[in-house]
């Protein structure tokens, strides 16, 4: 599927895939929705849950670009938080895609570029330590072969919107996502979709609307009590 590198309304660079009219991250700022929907509203809400703990199991539905994975790595640094991330991603993005990217230049980070780099060049189906306190283990898998129980704190759902890839957004699918939770966990996405809260909802998660992103309404907060 042809995929091409364009500049959203915060400077920063996504992807876009023609053929379907989606976009990685939103057209409207890709790391102001990264840090609103995956880190204020995903791992700064659970490092404030009472008796969270110090090192944090995070897994990505949908590694991408790997925007996500840079940002939750710079703010665990500034709270010296441990993290194990594992990004899930089926048809992973390519290098010469990567460097079109320009995500290292936007953070003030001396060593963003050698960090994004480590990110992708890390091998696949391996635990690599990225740098200090931050793990990353790259899993080449369709989300629908998740068989995960109880090994994560938090979960970031960034797959294709429910548009374009209506099975990605099931029961089936938060089903296992719940069971892959910890007690205690919590999931985020930036979708709202009446759909997909009660797809949540019948799996037994506690789901909130919230505030989301620029250019969005609302996104959605699950918890697996």
């Amino acid at each position: 599927m042809k995929r091409e590198i364009i500049t959203t309304a915060d400077g920063s660079s996504t992807i876009f895939l023609p053929d379907w009219d989606e976009h990685y991250h939103s057209k409207h700022g890709a790391v102001q929705e990264a840090y609103h929907v995956f880190i204020k509203t995903g791992l700064e809400h659970f490092k404030q849950i009472p008796g969270s703990p110090e090192s944090i199991s995070i897994l990505e539905i949908g590694f991408g670009t790997g925007l996500n994975a840079l940002i939750t790595l710079f703010e665990g640094r500034k709270n010296t938080s441990e993290i194990n991330y594992t990004g899930v991603e089926a048809y992973p993005v390519s290098s010469e895609e990567t460097k079109q990217l320009n995500y290292s230049f936007l953070f003030s980070e001396d060593d963003s570029e050698v960090l994004f780099q480590k990110l992708h060049e890390a091998p696949w189906e391996e635990k690599t330590n990225i740098s200090d306190l931050f793990y990353l283990h790259k899993k080449k898998l369709f989300f629908t072969d998740i068989t995960d129980v109880e090994l994560y704190d938090l979960i970031y759902f960034d797959a294709f919107g429910p548009r374009v890839q209506p099975d990605l957004w099931t029961e089936e699918i938060f089903s296992k996502m719940f069971t892959a939770l910890k007690p205690g966990g919590v999931l985020v996405t930036y979708s709202a979709k009446g759909s997909v809260r009660r797809a949540m909802e019948s799996v037994g998660f506690k789901v909130e609307r919230l505030p989301g992103p620029p250019g969005k309404r609302e996104m959605l907060r699950a918890s697996k009590k």
